[in-house]
């Protein structure tokens, strides 16, 4: 087990933000300060909606910073927590929720008001995220929840004659026929994937794996961990249908949108975050489908959740509860997901989309919310982000690119997992 502090203190080199003069609306006001990670349409939508809580009400101002991407923005907050100068409240990636409980630097927020009428989407809250997690006390609220999906350019696809694979198999037979060659140049990838811990995780799922057994003990899936790394090593290399890695995080994201957007990919898979800013941006039909499965339909959720820092002053936690409460209303939950393509968090407001015709007229989004039958919760284990960030996530993108065995990269992974 990693010490508890010595993970706080670990990102010793990043940079705090700044604090950002106050206007003069935020006088009279309990001004607390939020740390927030959207970039591009969806930081956009977040700035709207701060915004309109300001209206709405006049005892409360959150300062709200943009802090860079999700690893950027948690190395910062590392680095505020261990000199105790950390925002109110931010949002962080699920798999460091644990760990951040375990280390005593969240808030517990089941005595704060309005909790018990929240009425959550239980795959997406802290109840059925995790395993157990209804049993612990409510550290982690869910606001931009996401599910990894599949984009595709309908166009091409109908061109060819294909339907969008829904397996493993067919995945690579889409692949293949949708890539186009001119002597040794690729024209178009068939399928373009970020080399990413997410994406293993739901290759493992769809395997019929899980990343802890029932002792809690890590295995990484065992052999379907093992077959995930190798279907992608199948379609970089034997097929050359995918396009190999470029880059790790979200510069490799970025990259492989950039290439969908373009007409260099046919197929990606990204986040349901993205979905809005896919259809708006490409010039070419996009149509949204669940992943393939292999011996079973399963995906993990993604985005973040928002967490009340433990260290903050009484009433500065409260007024931010206040903005988080207000979030979480039917209202607020439905805009966001409508305006990005995260999942609403609230069942009020996933019915409402339903009855005012939403997920009729937009029915990606409605493949989207389809999905969350599928969803496997991730395990409450305060050693999952460091198994993430520092176990498989850096082995994934070498393994395909070199081709390294894959039983020997996992196995190689596990015992580290085990050993820490």
């Amino acid at each position: 087990m990693i010490a508890r502090r010595a993970w706080l203190v670990g990102a010793a080199g990043a940079t705090l933000g700044a604090c950002a003069a106050l206007p003069r609306e935020a006088e009279g006001r309990r001004v607390v300060t939020l740390w927030y990670a959207y970039g591009g349409k969806n930081r956009i939508v977040l700035e709207s909606l701060v915004d309109r809580f300001h209206r709405e009400q006049r005892d409360v101002w959150v300062q709200a910073t943009f802090q860079g991407d999700y690893f950027e923005a948690l190395a910062k907050l590392r680095t505020a927590l261990a000199a105790g100068v950390g925002p109110t409240f931010t949002h962080v990636v699920g798999e460091v929720v644990p760990y951040l409980d375990a280390a005593a630097v969240l808030e517990p927020l089941d005595a704060y008001p309005g909790v018990a009428d929240l009425d959550l989407v239980p795959e997406l809250s802290q109840a059925g995220a995790y395993v157990g997690g209804g049993a612990r006390p409510l550290v982690a609220v869910p606001f931009n929840r996401s599910l990894p999906i599949a984009y595709v350019n309908a166009e091409l696809l109908d061109r060819a004659g294909l339907r969008a694979p829904q397996t493993w198999g067919a995945l690579r037979e889409a692949a293949r026929a949708l890539t186009v060659r001119r002597g040794d140049e690729v024209e178009r990838w068939g399928f373009a994937c970020p080399i990413s811990w997410w994406f293993w995780v739901a290759l493992v799922g769809a395997a019929g794996g899980e990343l802890v057994d029932r002792a809690g003990v890590p295995t990484l899936g065992g052999e379907a961990g093992v077959r995930a790394l190798a279907l992608w090593q199948s379609l970089v290399h034997d097929d050359r249908s995918m396009r190999p890695p470029p880059g790790r995080d979200y510069n490799a994201w970025q990259a492989a949108m950039q290439d969908f957007l373009s007409g260099r990919a046919a197929m990606i898979w990204s986040s349901t975050a993205f979905l809005r800013y896919v259809e708006e941006t490409a010039r070419f039909p996009v149509r949204a489908v669940p992943l393939p499965r292999d011996v079973r339909h399963a995906v993990p959720t993604g985005g973040t959740m928002f967490v009340v820092l433990r260290s903050a002053p009484r009433d500065d936690k409260l007024a931010a509860w206040s903005f988080l409460r207000w979030m979480l209303r039917p209202e607020q939950a439905m805009e966001w997901s409508a305006r990005t393509g995260y999942l609403p968090v609230s069942r009020g407001a996933m019915r409402r989309l339903d009855d005012e015709g939403f997920y009729a007229a937009h029915p990606n989004d409605r493949v989207a919310r389809g999905e969350l039958v599928k969803a496997m919760a991730w395990p409450w284990s305060p050693e999952l982000f460091r198994v993430q960030r520092e176990v498989v996530e850096p082995r994934l993108e070498d393994a395909v690119l070199r081709r390294l065995d894959a039983a020997e990269t996992m196995a190689a992974a596990r015992r580290e997992a085990l050993t820490g």
